[in-house]
């Protein structure tokens, strides 16, 4: 169901029609009237300029959480994988106890 929002960029009110929650949309909102700040806040630049940046300093943030997103399923992966070799490497010690246990019982 597509939710329509009324959110404050900047002193500037938009409408947006989305599939997201409005508390979501809100936070969306939040954080793009809390860059532009922060850029206009940081020298004398035009809104479009400040918008232009804003969306600069989001998609770099946004590129930087997405390779650190891939070096952690990459760690994932390899412990993942060191797991289920220790698990193997624990069967075939239970295994091979199994095996001694037997051959001891058969020597009584």
């Amino acid at each position: 169901m597509e939710n329509r929002i009324t959110v404050s960029i900047c002193g500037e009110e938009y409408t947006f029609t989305a599939e997201e929650s409005p508390a979501y949309m809100q936070k969306v909102a939040a954080m793009v009237d809390s860059k532009m700040a922060e850029v206009l806040a940081g020298g004398k630049v035009s809104r479009t300029d400040a918008a232009v940046l804003a969306a600069v300093n989001i998609a770099d943030e946004y590129l930087k959480n997405q390779g650190n997103s891939e070096n952690l399923r990459s760690q994932l992966k390899g412990y993942l994988d060191e797991a289920n070799r220790a698990k193997a490497e624990a069967s075939d010690l239970k295994r091979e106890v199994f095996k001694l246990q037997q051959q001891l019982q058969g020597r009584k």
